[in-house]
């Protein structure tokens, strides 16, 4: 004879959800409860949940103070330039890359291929062939554009005679860099080599670039790239892999000035199809404003608050606000995501880029709940995105009051991600970002999403345990 269903309040059938054994579902299930089993299993390892340094310091004190340096935070695009004339400690021998420090031996296929292209576009090389023997020379200096206050998506390669972007932060008196957008597919920060990737360089610094440049020095207050950041998300954007809303904003701020500055009619409506048509024109904007509001985070003793977080496509390497000078690395993951026609997973280099400052300073793929179109880029679902938002919370310190989600009732973002939250929870910041082919010279070949690595929180979180809990 069947057993009536157990009943729970109201005289309602009870339904269970089993998070431990599986005898225990079983037991439940033998009165005629309904059981959901959830895959779950403790954190491997119970850490302690430091309160305090050896000094007595409050580190949620110092975490705070961190956090709100981020928030109080402006970003305003005041200016273009060269990179050698421009960015901090740039030299003419000098090629800045995404990520961690690395040298070219352990360099991954499409930062080697963005650098032999950069040595043509140069002119140091007269092809590839001569620019991959310049720069296994020893003769150039590879350094981390995290290094000179500068972001670069993807292989994030800046060499001395690029145009770059100038973001001040005006409330502390920092400025951070990042050079122009090339758009996707077959693109120098993807790798990719050729003449139409040199051509499309060359036009971007004989025209964009002092097109785009007349305009911004014309405009005294200059453009904030903050408030546009903050628009875009409620218009559908995470603004790093969707910046459809942000580069539509920055192009209706920009054009009367752009207008007004013409020397060239046909220039400038180039100029404008150019924009018009990259919808991820503004991610390289984007990313130079979360580093112009990350760069006053840095060095708040006690504070376990990420500051950077970059790859290169062969490790992964993030910073912290209390040592703002020593990466702690770990070999950068593998992206699951959507490939263009003709390519797979077989195809793909490991994560690679700076792009991941975004999800540093609060929005990217923590602000995923904001752009549910993401998904169709990157793959998953809007209900995933909306789960990964959530999530996040669960290891950052706060929230950011100036970049808010709408469908999840104006919720600030999640903002500062504690090592210390990572380590006790077990959960893994999630990006999303492009694919890059692991070949040199072959450019983009789809976009995912993946969790940071393990290891190189833990060896932060020691490493601050030691330093300043032990």
């Amino acid at each position: 004879m069947d057993k009536e269903p157990l009943q729970g309040l109201f005289g309602k059938q009870l339904k269970a959800i089993n998070l431990g054994l599986e005898g225990m579902a079983e037991g439940i299930e033998e009165q005629n409860a309904e059981v959901t089993r959830v895959n779950w299993s403790p954190p491997a390892e119970i850490l302690p949940n430091m309160v305090f340094t050896k000094s007595g310091a409050s580190i949620d004190q110092a975490n705070d103070e961190a956090c709100q340096r981020i928030i109080q935070s402006g970003a305003k695009l005041v200016g273009m330039g060269i990179a050698k004339d421009v960015i901090p400690g740039m030299r003419e021998d000098m090629i800045l890359h995404a990520g961690p420090p690395i040298t070219w031996d352990r360099m991954c296929g499409p930062t080697r291929g963005a650098i032999m292209g950069a040595l043509v576009y140069e002119g140091i090389a007269n092809d590839e062939a001569e620019a991959e023997k310049i720069a296994a020379s020893g003769d150039l200096t590879f350094e981390p554009c995290h290094h000179h206050q500068t972001v670069g998506p993807m292989a994030g390669i800046v060499s001395p005679s690029m145009p770059v972007f100038i973001l001040e932060n005006p409330v502390h008196n920092v400025q951070a860099y990042a050079t122009q957008n090339e758009g996707l597919g077959k693109v120098l920060r993807y790798g990719a080599m050729g003449e139409e990737v040199y051509q499309r360089l060359r036009w971007m610094e004989e025209v964009l670039y002092p097109t785009l440049a007349r305009a911004i020095e014309s405009m005294p207050e200059g453009i904030d790239i903050k408030g546009i950041i903050s628009q875009a998300l409620y218009m559908g954007d995470e603004c790093h892999n969707r910046n459809r809303a942000g580069t539509s904003l920055f192009l209706r701020a920009i054009a009367p000035a752009l207008i007004r500055t013409q020397t060239d009619s046909e220039d400038t409506a180039k100029v404008f199809e150019f924009i018009s048509n990259n919808d991820h024109f503004f991610l390289n904007l984007s990313m130079a404003a979360g580093k112009a509001c990350l760069l006053p985070a840095e060095n708040i003793p006690g504070s376990t608050i990420v500051t950077v977080m970059a790859r290169n496509g062969t490790d992964f390497g993030i910073r912290i606000s209390s040592q703002p000078d020593q990466w702690f690395t770990a070999q950068a993951g593998e992206v699951e995501g959507l490939y263009l026609p003709g390519f797979s997973e077989a195809d793909a280099n490991r994560d690679i880029g700076d792009s991941t400052v975004t999800e540093t300073a609060g929005y990217g793929g923590f602000a995923m709940a904001a752009a549910p179109a993401i998904t169709q880029f990157v793959g998953g679902s809007p209900e995933m995105a909306l789960r990964i938002t959530r999530e996040m919370y669960e290891i950052t310190h706060t929230e950011h009051p100036d970049f808010k989600i709408p469908a999840m009732d104006f919720r600030g973002t999640p903002l500062g991600i504690d090592i210390r939250r990572v380590m006790e929870t077990g959960i893994l910041p999630r990006i999303n970002t492009g694919i890059a082919h692991k070949k040199p010279g072959i450019g983009m070949v789809g976009a995912g999403i993946l969790r940071a690595p393990h290891a190189c929180f833990e060896d932060a979180f020691n490493t601050f345990q030691k330093n300043y809990c032990a």
